[in-house]
């Protein structure tokens, strides 16, 4: 079964960020996840905040912000790093701020899987 987006946001990235937070150094940014579409929503990771969080909306000033279509994210969930590549060079997933901080998404998806 596909992952949801909502799910993943509300409930699995917040509760690693809890049990593990040290993992949230690795990666070090202030992430903005614009998900459109029914399964869709706004998210801030704050990977620099001691603890670290994952809250809605937009929160403070983002350092890279990723937006996709819920289906799309999802398969990029399910389908990690090589899924965002061929999305974001399909067009798909949009990027802005940072690029080099969308690189480390890979570790985000990972914690959370």
């Amino acid at each position: 079964m596909a992952t949801s987006v909502k799910a993943f946001f509300d409930e699995k990235v917040p509760s690693v960020l809890k049990t593990s937070p040290e993992k949230a150094k690795d990666v070090a940014a202030i992430y903005l996840f614009k998900i459109s579409g029914a399964d869709g929503g706004t998210w801030t990771v704050d990977l620099l905040s001691s603890p670290p969080t994952c809250v809605p909306n937009a929160q403070g000033t983002a350092q890279c912000t990723i937006e996709a279509t819920d289906a799309d994210f999802r398969s990029m969930i399910d389908g990690g790093m090589q899924a965002a590549m061929q999305l974001f060079f399909s067009g798909k997933l949009k990027v802005t701020g940072d690029p080099s901080l969308a690189t480390k998404l890979s570790k985000l998806l990972q914690m959370a899987s």
